[in-house]
């Protein structure tokens, strides 16, 4: 059976009903124009490539399930089975990982690679059905945008480790993936507004992680210098910086 070529997310189009997704001000679901199509397209690959930077399999997992349960057309791959099955064991594994004080940070090291491929592909998949540019230039903008995400995670969650309470990486953790999950559904009412939440929560994490560098830069700083002393049998105030 061949399926929709329509961009995500929007209604899987009927013989009546070729066109799926509406971009326009009200950000309804109907018949729609080419126009409006390739509108859609650009906020939601964006909007995808900013949730793979986060949490790619929770993006893939609920692409897939919306897929199946709201008739939503997605990337026919992400509502097969066997890749729902996969990713919803990496959505708890996930989910784990994330919650645990340092595991967070080792976790992150090994999706260095894997969020931005993930982010220049899902947006490759979204957008180049309808945006008359060349894959490899689509890719690379989902790429970067996830890329930079997963930067500003890591580096938040590397300050977060710093502190002394462990509840802190499971408040940002659930912060995140709730994010996630309702950026999304805006993104189905209405793709510029779920795209213009996810430039403002990129850019805050951005500044949001920058600023916390430099605090656990100095806390990390700190605490050396305070080992040092103690080893060499000096007072922690006596340390030089």
């Amino acid at each position: 059976m061949g399926r929709s070529q329509h961009s995500w997310p929007g209604p899987r189009p009927s013989d009546d009903a070729p066109l799926a997704f509406s971009a326009n001000a009200g950000g309804s679901c109907g018949r729609t124009g080419d126009n409006d199509i390739v509108e859609a397209a650009i906020p939601l690959a964006f909007t995808a490539a900013w949730a793979s930077g986060i949490n790619p399999y929770l993006l893939v997992f609920l692409m897939g399930i919306l897929g199946r349960v709201v008739s939503l057309d997605v990337p026919a791959a992400f509502e097969r089975v066997d890749v729902l099955v996969v990713f919803a064991i990496l959505v708890a594994v996930d989910a784990v990982a994330d919650k645990i004080m340092w595991l967070d940070s080792a976790w992150d090291v090994v999706n260095t690679a894997i969020r931005p491929i993930a982010g220049g592909v899902v947006a490759l998949l979204i957008a180049s059905p309808t945006i008359e540019l060349p894959g490899a230039v689509i890719a690379a903008g989902g790429g970067t945008v996830a890329l930079i995400t997963h930067l500003a995670k890591a580096t938040t969650r590397l300050a977060v480790n710093t502190s002394p309470e462990p509840a802190s990486n499971v408040v940002v953790s659930v912060a995140e993936d709730t994010a996630i999950v309702g950026v999304v559904i805006i993104a189905i009412i209405n793709p510029w507004v779920a795209a213009a939440i996810a430039a403002v929560l990129f850019v805050a994490a951005v500044i949001v992680a920058l600023a916390l560098a430099g605090t656990a830069r100095a806390v990390i700083t700190g605490r050396r210098n305070r080992k040092r002393s103690l080893e060499s049998g000096q007072s922690p105030g006596a340390a030089q910086p």
